[in-house]
């Protein structure tokens, strides 16, 4: 990717950012934004973090497991599981990210403590909330967070700082708002303080409903190459 491109794509998002967080009358330094880089090679993600990015989000474990080796080192650079995780992975995982964003069940968190107490680190952890009805969709229910909850905060390597949610697609984000929302309402109830929701499309919605992980692909590398894997 052509550095000029993705220089002129950040300033338009961070632009973006900006004005929703003006709006809702929120500092900017209390949005992170974190850069999917699925399906992208590691040429794109050491192109972001020379621009400053420093944080990233990659949904398949077996994909970033072959792109760590190049990415690894770079100076401050974080990255987040935001996909679906399965529990015969977590072990690899717990040596790749520093955050796990996708956490939706009691097995599952024990099988992250385990593997991170066996590597010595300690995760970052958030609950996928599942607020559709959307089949498709992963995540705990509403109904189940203060018993997960319970279960994360006895696991002392996993750090448990928020909630996540992807919201049904909808090309009009003020069909989506609602669930941020709802999203803010939970984080506030159960005293967790960071909210990842909105991507490309939608984000200033939910900068203005609470996000503070905003999750960006689209809108900083244009659309997804072909499958890498």
């Amino acid at each position: 990717m052509l550095e000029s491109v993705l220089r002129e794509r950040l300033e338009q998002v961070e632009e973006r950012i900006q004005r929703a967080a003006a709006r809702a009358g929120r500092q900017r330094s209390d949005i992170s934004l974190v850069a999917v880089t699925k399906k992208f090679s590691t040429d794109v993600i050491c192109e972001a973090h020379a621009l400053g990015l420093r944080c990233f989000g990659e949904n398949y474990v077996q994909e970033f497991e072959g792109k760590h080796p190049r990415v690894a080192q770079l100076g401050g650079a974080q990255f987040h599981l935001i996909g679906h995780l399965q529990s015969n992975k977590t072990r690899i995982a717990a040596g790749l990210f520093q955050a796990i964003e996708t956490i939706d069940s009691a097995k599952l968190a024990r099988r992250l403590e385990e593997a991170a107490q066996s590597l010595g680190v300690t995760l970052e952890a958030m609950i996928e909330v599942k607020l559709s009805l959307e089949e498709s969709k992963a995540g705990a229910s509403p109904e189940q967070l203060s018993e997960l909850i319970a279960a994360i905060r006895e696991c002392s390597h996993l750090r448990l700082t928020g909630l996540m949610t992807m919201p049904p697609w909808n090309d009009d984000p003020e069909q989506t708002r609602p669930y941020f929302r709802r999203l803010a309402e939970l984080g506030q109830t159960h005293q967790l303080a960071k909210l990842s929701m909105g991507m490309s499309h939608d984000f200033e919605v939910a900068i203005e409903e609470g996000a503070t992980h905003i999750r960006v692909g689209r809108g900083l590398f244009g659309p997804r190459p072909k499958p890498m894997w």
